[in-house]
């Protein structure tokens, strides 16, 4: 009998990689006027603390949010929702979801409306969390980020995606789109 052959590269992180190269794809290629900030540039503006901070905006749903967030982070999961927080347009401004496609639309449409200073959190949430960077849930420490469904949770690393209720194991009932 032959060994086994064993792969060079486990398959749960080659399957993420090139899960996340499409989702990163298929976002530059839906809203390829958006700016981006990656996880790193966020991270460093933040901890720098240079003036003017931006205004982070959580565009997941309420369920989502509840779970875990950035800290500071608003949640206004419609354009109606973030022009009723009265932002000046030249107020930096960094959306995010779960993946970047909800996050991406809504700065796509605030640069619609005038707004200069705009960012989609590249890789959203999930790739914030799978970098062990911070989350909040009531202002406590949170590490799990809910998942959005079981099929787009495969993009958290093992132990991050919090449990899903029995409602949001398909798809959600919303636009379907993270």
């Amino acid at each position: 009998m032959f060994p086994m052959p064993t792969p060079m590269v486990p398959l749960r992180p080659l399957a993420q990689t090139l899960a996340w190269w499409a989702v990163n794809r298929w976002v530059q290629r839906a809203f390829p006027e958006v700016p981006t900030l990656t996880t790193q540039q966020l991270a460093d503006w933040l901890s720098q603390g240079r003036a003017p901070s931006p205004i982070l905006i959580d565009v997941r749903r309420d369920d989502e949010f509840a779970v875990s967030h950035l800290p500071e982070a608003h949640r206004a999961a419609s354009l109606e929702a973030v022009l009723a927080l009265g932002l000046a347009p030249d107020q930096p401004i960094v959306a995010y979801c779960s993946v970047g496609y909800r996050s991406a639309r809504l700065v796509d449409q605030l640069q619609g409306l005038g707004y200069t200073e705009v960012y989609n959190l590249a890789g959203s949430i999930f790739k914030w969390a799978n970098e062990g960077r911070s989350l909040v849930s009531e202002s406590q420490p949170e590490p799990q980020v809910h998942p959005y469904n079981a099929i787009w949770g495969i993009l958290l690393k093992p132990g991050l995606a919090s449990p899903l209720a029995k409602d949001d194991e398909e798809y959600p009932k919303d636009d379907g789109v993270l």
